[in-house]
């Protein structure tokens, strides 16, 4: 059965049109004339039997229908584009991964890692991509994530989970801030805590694993990410809790010292995530089986 589709010309005049509000501007991107574009999309509209720009005296408006339909259109787009690049960059070999993953645990951990599988599976390409909350796959190009959530949370729903690790974490500040280890509540009650706006009861639970109790255990400047955290306990700003892991270097280099009695476990297991039905994917089984190996190691 024949496809309902209007043609790739089409839609490329109108994405560029709603894009810039614009029918001489869409032109002027796709080196074509004004005429064109405005046959182009006259052509898309009688096609769907839908108006999709309001003529105005000041130029063009997208009528209701057409922002919505420019959004899906433009994501398209976009799509086929990333496709196509890919196939020119790997000229008909290999395969590609798409992969979402907590930043600081992407850079930290995952990174230095990757060049191992990539002399073990040099076809696939790792493609990454920034994500700190859950998302529908079925909205993103995303063949995988790697999550960090709570230990024993809820599974994302039509998706399969390889469980990676769990998280242990340790306080580090700067030297010349915490020139001595603090050993009793009143202790850490002195120093300014670095709060992370995504788990705000992270230092609760970590001196409850120290049998503290520390007031305003969650006041203190509040930051998104553990690369944030780091780079304020570095400048002196305050005291950060961070998997060991993240902070090998800063540790290393004497910018950070380890001022936690032992290492507490979080509340947090990090997953390779994915849709059921990508599950069969040659990319996937051998990143994954690559990715629980090295978690282990």
């Amino acid at each position: 059965m024949r496809r309902k589709l209007p043609s790739t010309g089409a839609l490329e005049a109108f994405e560029a049109a709603a894009r810039h509000q614009s029918f001489t501007k869409a032109a002027e991107e796709l080196s074509v004339t004004q005429s064109a574009v405005c046959r182009k999309i006259g052509a898309l509209e009688s096609f769907l039997d839908v108006r999709l720009f309001r003529r105005t005296r000041r130029g063009v408006m997208l009528t209701e229908a057409g922002l919505d339909y420019s959004r899906s259109v433009g994501a398209r787009l976009d799509e086929v584009e990333r496709d196509t690049l890919e196939l020119m960059a790997r000229g008909g070999r290999g395969s590609s991964l798409e992969l979402a993953v907590v930043p600081t645990f992407g850079t930290r951990w995952l990174l230095p890692r990757l060049p191992a599988f990539q002399r073990a599976h040099p076809h696939v390409v790792v493609h990454l991509s920034s994500r700190t909350r859950p998302f529908l796959f079925s909205d993103t190009p995303f063949d995988a994530a790697i999550h960090a959530g709570e230990t024993g949370s809820a599974a994302w729903p039509g998706t399969e989970t390889r469980f990676l690790m769990t998280e242990a974490l340790i306080a580090v500040a700067s030297p010349a801030l915490a020139a001595e280890r603090p050993r009793t509540a009143a202790d850490w009650a002195k120093l300014p805590l670095l709060q992370q706006s995504t788990r705000p009861y992270a230092w609760r639970q970590f001196f409850d694993g120290l049998g503290l109790v520390v007031p305003q255990a969650m006041a203190g400047p509040r930051l998104e990410l553990f690369s944030m955290l780091t780079e304020a306990a570095v400048h002196g700003m305050g005291v950060a809790l961070a998997p060991p892991f993240f902070v090998q270097e800063e540790l290393a280099q004497g910018r950070l010292v380890n001022i936690a009695p032992r290492p507490v476990s979080g509340q947090r297991a990090y997953s390779l995530i994915y849709p059921e039905h990508k599950a069969e994917l040659p990319a996937l089984q051998a990143f994954s089986a690559w990715l629980q190996a090295e978690a282990v190691a």
